[in-house]
């Protein structure tokens, strides 16, 4: 049976001092997507104080998994964060602002990962009654890649869970308070990297060429039109973003003859997306043959929808109640995407938003910094969900 609220194990003021100077650590010393090693070596560090059962390193690039034993067999429950930070200049006063420049932690993932050190504390302490608890550290987050690498690293398969729980900071939404949702809970997403070939002439004689201009005006109004938001409750909902162009050579001597257009299509659900991306190609291959280019389409930052199950969308509810955690649906579903929806193949999963408090710079902002109180907040969560599905440890 689950703990009662007055029961689970809790971090001491000790403990909140030191994971907020790691927390802090982190935060000084940023690492993108796919360079994240010297972060997985600080992430190795404090799980192994912790005497987890095994750690597995290396997974999908710099991933790291410690697993905690329960008793007696049982379920295998994965609580995810991420490793990775941003390739924004980090604009605050911080003591302990980002010491690398043109990087910094300004989604939250170095609070993340102290949440779920926390829980490694948490669980070294007072390990589940039964089944077992994988902490995943998971690399390349915010390019999409990460997720879809671990799950096809080899070292995964003996960790493949059967339910997995991330939970995201989010500013905006009251301090503590927490989203959930059956169903969609972040948008599928990619950014479609359009080539346009034709080409150059002398800018003089530019009908000797064959300039991409023209193709080029029409599809990003013509791309654009594809899918222009509304309602996130309509599984419909198509969003199509144009977030770069680039037209020929900076010279006034040449016509062009090439050109290239970033696009970021978005919608609710995976089939919402496979439509999308077929009407889109279709029109710029029509668009391109009637003008006799060459088009290149390629994907990058490739997001599924992260859909949350209702059984596990239960479990955590309940451990919030038992918490005593307020929580509800707002904002959920959201337009940005998430890598976690990932981990729901084989799994049941649910996605968690933790408010970071009204009035904070959003996401992604250069002044954005991750609310240390949060910390203990996120490990009792994280505790909690444990407890419902694996019990507690018989005394």
């Amino acid at each position: 049976m689950s703990r009662t609220a007055a029961s689970y194990p809790r971090l001491g003021n000790a403990d909140i001092a030191e994971l907020t100077d790691w927390r802090r650590e982190l935060h000084r010393h940023p690492e993108v997507s796919g360079e994240e090693a010297e972060t997985a070596q600080r992430v190795q560090a404090v799980l192994q104080a912790t005497g987890p059962d095994r750690i597995v390193t290396g997974l999908g690039g710099h991933g790291v998994a410690a697993v905690y034993e329960g008793s007696a067999p049982g379920p295998r429950v994965l609580l995810r964060c991420e490793l990775d930070a941003l390739p924004i200049e980090e604009h605050t006063k911080a003591a302990y602002r980002s010491t690398v420049p043109g990087k910094g932690h300004l989604c939250g993932h170095d609070g993340h990962m102290a949440m779920l050190a926390a829980t490694a504390r948490l669980l070294g302490r007072s390990r589940p009654a039964r089944g077992s608890v994988v902490l995943m550290f998971q690399p390349a987050e915010e390019d999409g890649s990460g997720a879809a690498k671990v799950i096809g690293d080899p070292g995964f398969a003996a960790l493949q869970p059967d339910f997995a729980f991330a939970i995201h900071n989010m500013p905006g939404m009251p301090l503590g308070r927490v989203a959930l949702t059956p169903g969609p809970s972040a948008c599928a997403s990619r950014g479609m990297r359009l080539r346009l070939i034709g080409k150059t002439a002398h800018a003089s004689q530019p009908e000797t060429g064959l300039s991409p201009m023209p193709v080029l005006s029409k599809l990003m109004p013509a791309l654009t039109a594809l899918g222009q938001g509304g309602p996130l409750d309509d599984p419909g909902f198509a969003l199509a973003t144009v977030t770069h162009a680039r037209l020929g050579a900076p010279a006034f001597g040449i016509a062009p003859g090439e050109a290239e257009l970033f696009v970021t299509l978005r919608s609710l659900t995976d089939g919402r997306m496979e439509q999308l991306v077929s009407e889109a190609e279709a029109l710029v291959q029509e668009a391109a043959a009637a003008a006799g280019l060459e088009a290149d389409i390629t994907y990058e930052d490739v997001f599924v929808t992260t859909t949350s199950d209702a059984d596990a969308v239960a479990i955590a509810s309940r451990a919030l109640d038992h918490l005593g955690i307020p929580h509800g649906r707002d904002p959920l579903p959201m337009r940005p995407s998430e890598d976690f929806g990932r981990f729901g193949a084989g799994a049941e999963l649910a996605f968690l938003l933790l408010g970071a408090g009204e009035g904070r710079p959003a996401l992604h902002n250069p002044d954005y910094d991750f609310p240390d109180e949060l910390i203990p907040t996120g490990a009792a969560i994280f505790t909690a969900i444990v407890d419902e599905i694996l019990g507690a440890p018989t005394t």
